[in-house]
């Protein structure tokens, strides 16, 4: 439609909103049909609630580890949480202090 449009219009009212603007910046002036002629009449609410456009399912496909079953004795978020604090925790056990961190021009790492 527009290099401005990020996300394409999924919803049937923002179809036909998307449509008119289009329309509307190339002609100056309302296209005939169902959907202008709610816009003429009630405005973007018009197109919201008597939308005449079909919608568009958009389906995302994420490929991803299974994600497994929960229990309440081990969660795998709280694991890995632990793990990110251990990590950090070992790393300044290993520098004495902030002047460790320096490298040597002084700055910080």
């Amino acid at each position: 439609m527009s290099a401005r449009s990020f996300w394409p219009p999924v919803q049937a009212a923002q179809v036909d909103y998307e449509t008119l603007r289009a329309h509307v910046c190339e002609h100056s002036g309302l296209p005939e049909g169902l959907a202008a002629t709610r816009f003429a009449r009630r405005g973007v609410a018009g197109l919201i609630a008597w939308p005449s456009a079909e919608p568009v399912f958009v389906a995302d496909l994420l490929l991803a580890a299974a994600r497994p079953a929960w229990t309440p004795h081990e969660d795998p978020r709280v694991a890995a949480l632990a793990a990110g604090y251990e990590f950090l925790l070992d790393a300044a056990a290993r520098v004495d202090s902030v002047a460790g961190l320096a490298l040597p021009g002084g700055v910080l790492r």
